[in-house]
């Protein structure tokens, strides 16, 4: 008898070019059991297309009943980007947003350079979020101002609520920072949220990390991640998503159900022998 479908969730970085409702679609499709989602469209991605969450629009309502309907939840809401300029009370749409959708966790990329306003923006934007419900992950990213686990684990340790407020760990970022398995290993339990996966090359330009990030990772086996070490380091319970943009795939006509598929059954296959640590309704 096969084996059921590791429970991964689908990151719309994997399918840029998809509304929100059509993302649901797309994981249900390929066994995933939820979505990590794009709220806004976001000028950095332009082949996503134009959509609409905020306020009551047809595509938010169609959303909630894909979502409703096919059984996949929503585990973490983007783009919430906290820079020097940024007014944390602008958030709230998205949050009620996020909220809407029953969405676990917001997910927070820091750029500002002041280390004592960023902890205080970041305080703040927790608390307002924990008044919508939601819990709050910090993505470290080397080109960011929180560059690595350390540097993440240290900000949340400072906010003091674990299992509510923690890292996000995406295994391109920990690798490109200089981090290690090693590293997440020993990292406390209750600050690591969420994980991510994809593969990646041993090196890879600096001047062009952006642009791997965002939009040209590496399907697994072809680079050099320890995909399934990654799991295993992962907490027991901690939820986990397929972030794996292909633009080039996209460019050659390659069908959004069959580049979601492949990233994902990918990352299946790798990981397949760390099942253990990837059940959904862990804490």
């Amino acid at each position: 008898m096969p084996l059921a479908p590791l429970p991964f969730a689908l990151d719309h970085l994997t399918v840029t070019d998809t509304t929100p409702s059509q993302l649901v679609e797309v994981a249900h499709a390929i066994d995933c059991r939820a979505i990590c989602l794009f709220m806004e469209p976001m000028e950095v991605l332009p082949r996503m297309p134009r959509f609409d969450l905020y306020g009551a629009t047809a595509e938010r309502r169609e959303t909630k009943a894909r979502l409703k309907a096919l059984g996949v939840g929503v585990d973490v809401a983007y783009p919430f980007t906290l820079a020097g300029r940024t007014e944390i009370d602008n958030f709230r749409p998205a949050l009620d947003c996020a909220a809407f959708l029953e969405a676990r966790f917001v997910n927070v990329l820091a750029y500002d350079r002041d280390p004592a306003r960023r902890l205080d923006k970041f305080g703040r934007f927790c608390e307002l979020a924990q008044g919508f419900g939601l819990g709050v992950v910090v993505e470290f990213y080397p080109l960011s101002q929180v560059r690595s686990l350390s540097e993440a684990l240290e900000l949340v340790a400072r906010i003091g609520r674990p299992r509510q407020v923690g890292v996000n760990v995406d295994l391109l970022h920990l690798m490109r920072s200089g981090g290690s398995i090693a590293d997440l290993s020993a990292a406390p339990a209750d600050h690591i949220l969420y994980g991510q996966q994809c593969d990646g090359a041993a090196h890879y330009d600096e001047q062009r990390w952006d642009f791997e990030a965002s939009s040209q990772r590496l399907l697994p086996g072809q680079g050099v991640f320890d995909l399934a070490g990654f799991a295993r380091a992962l907490p027991a319970g901690c939820p986990v998503s397929v972030e794996l943009p292909q633009d080039s795939a996209l460019e050659n006509g390659v069908p959004v159900l069959a580049r979601a598929r492949q990233a994902v059954d990918g990352v299946r296959a790798a990981v397949a022998g760390a099942a253990p640590a990837l059940n959904p309704e862990g804490a």
